[in-house]
C-alpha cells in the first residue's frame, strides 16, 4: 500500500511517532517523569497524544474509545513509572501498554477471540476483532466511496494485520522502528506487513478494480535499516 494510494484519511495522519528522534526525546521525558517532574509527563502527552489515539482506534474502530484509551494507557505509563527502568527505550514498553489497554476494552466487550489457524509467522497467536457497527473516521458524510470501502476491509483484518499496517502506514514507521516497538526480528516485521496487506488487498479486490494496492515499498535508506 503505497502513500499515493492510500485514502486521504491515512495521507493526513500525524507525524511518525515511533521513529529514532521521537523515541529519544519520549526516553528523555519518562526519566524525568521517574524522577518526579510533572511538568515532563505533560510533555510527554502532548508529543505522543495524536499519534496513540491513531494507533488506539486501529485496534478498536472508535475514535471517541480510542481516545479514551489513549488516555488509560498514558495514566498507567504515570502509575507504573517507578518501574521504568533508565535503560529501556519508552516506545516499546508504552506500546505494550497502550495494546494491553485495548484489548482489555475489547475483551471487557466481548469483542475479542483467538484467531483460528497458526500464525503466518509462527508467533504469538493472533486475535479477531468483532467490530461494532459504528462509523469510521472515513465513513461520515465527507469520506470517498474509496475510503469508506478502505475502513470496512481494515476492520475485518485481525489484530495483528491491524497493527502492523497501523504501524508502518499510519505513523510510518521504518521496518526497524517497528522490530524495536513489537520485539520481533526486522525479516518478521516485512512477513507480517506483505500477508497483512494481502489479506487487506483481497478484501478489497471487489471494490478496487483496476487500482493498484499494496505495492511493495521502496526501498528504506541504509540509514534507516541499520541496527
Amino acid at each position: 500500500m503505497s502513500p499515493r494510494n492510500q485514502p486521504e484519511e491515512m495521507k493526513t495522519a500525524a507525524p511518525a511517532a515511533y521513529g529514532p528522534a521521537m523515541e529519544a526525546e519520549a526516553t528523555r521525558l519518562m526519566r524525568e517523569v521517574k524522577r518526579g517532574d510533572a511538568g515532563a509527563f505533560d510533555h510527554l502527552v502532548a508529543l505522543l497524544g495524536p499519534s496513540t489515539a491513531r494507533v488506539a482506534q486501529g485496534f478498536v474502530g472508535s475514535r471517541e474509545d480510542a481516545l479514551d484509551l489513549s488516555q488509560d494507557a498514558f495514566l498507567k505509563v504515570f502509575r507504573a513509572r517507578a518501574s521504568f527502568r533508565d535503560e529501556e527505550a519508552f516506545l516499546p514498553w508504552f506500546h505494550r501498554i497502550l495494546r494491553n489497554t485495548c484489548f482489555s476494552h475489547l475483551r471487557r466487550q466481548g469483542r475479542l477471540r483467538p484467531a483460528t489457524g497458526q500464525a503466518d509467522d509462527g508467533g504469538e497467536p493472533d486475535f479477531e476483532i468483532a467490530d461494532l457497527e459504528s462509523e469510521s473516521p472515513a465513513e461520515g458524510a465527507a469520506g470517498s466511496e474509496l475510503a469508506r470501502d478502505f475502513w470496512r476491509a481494515f476492520r475485518g483484518l485481525s489484530a495483528r494485520d491491524r497493527e502492523i499496517l497501523v504501524l508502518r502506514h499510519f505513523q510510518s514507521a521504518s521496518y526497524r522502528d517497528i522490530a524495536r516497538v513489537l520485539a520481533i526480528p526486522e525479516g518478521t516485521v516485512m512477513s507480517r506487513l506483505f500477508h497483512a496487506r494481502r489479506r487487506l488487498r483481497e478484501k478489497l479486490a471487489p471494490h478496487l478494480a483496476g487500482i493498484e494496492l499494496g505495492a511493495p515499498d521502496k526501498a528504506e535508506p541504509a540509514g534507516r535499516r541499520r541496527a
